[in-house]
């Protein structure tokens, strides 16, 4: 299950990537994405370090993609809040667990991350925007 700060700052990059200004303000976001701001303003720190979204500062200053919509998907939306995605920490680090090389149950564990991995960055926000607008 995802965070309600994952399914935020989803909304957030969806917010950007349909936004007809280049530079957006938070309050901005807050308002027509229904996020409590203070808490938008950490997100978009987040976002931002992990290379998805722009800073920039002054009086016209706001966020941006970093990257075109289509060339930011949810996996990295996902990964940037959440980290590795895994039902089990042995999918991410057999090291993590003594019982990897003998569980039955790894190499679920290991195909459910791929499977979902790969289902997410199936996904682009250019894709998700044009389904939003349908």
């Amino acid at each position: 299950m995802i965070t309600r700060k994952t399914d935020y700052a989803i909304r957030c990059v969806l917010h950007l990537a349909g936004s007809k200004k280049e530079v957006v303000m938070v309050n901005e976001i807050a308002e027509e994405r229904d996020i409590p701001r203070s808490f938008l303003a950490k997100i978009l720190q987040t976002l931002a370090k992990a290379g998805i979204v722009e800073s920039l500062r002054g009086i016209q200053g706001g966020f941006k993609l970093s990257r075109k919509p289509s060339e930011i998907t949810l996996l990295d939306v996902v990964v940037a809040m959440e980290g590795t995605v895994a039902m089990n920490i042995c999918a991410v680090d057999k090291k993590q667990c003594s019982f990897s090389s003998t569980c039955v149950v790894h190499p679920v564990w290991v195909d459910i991350r791929r499977d979902v991995e790969e289902r997410l960055r199936q996904w682009d926000f250019a894709r998700l925007l044009n389904a939003e607008r349908n």
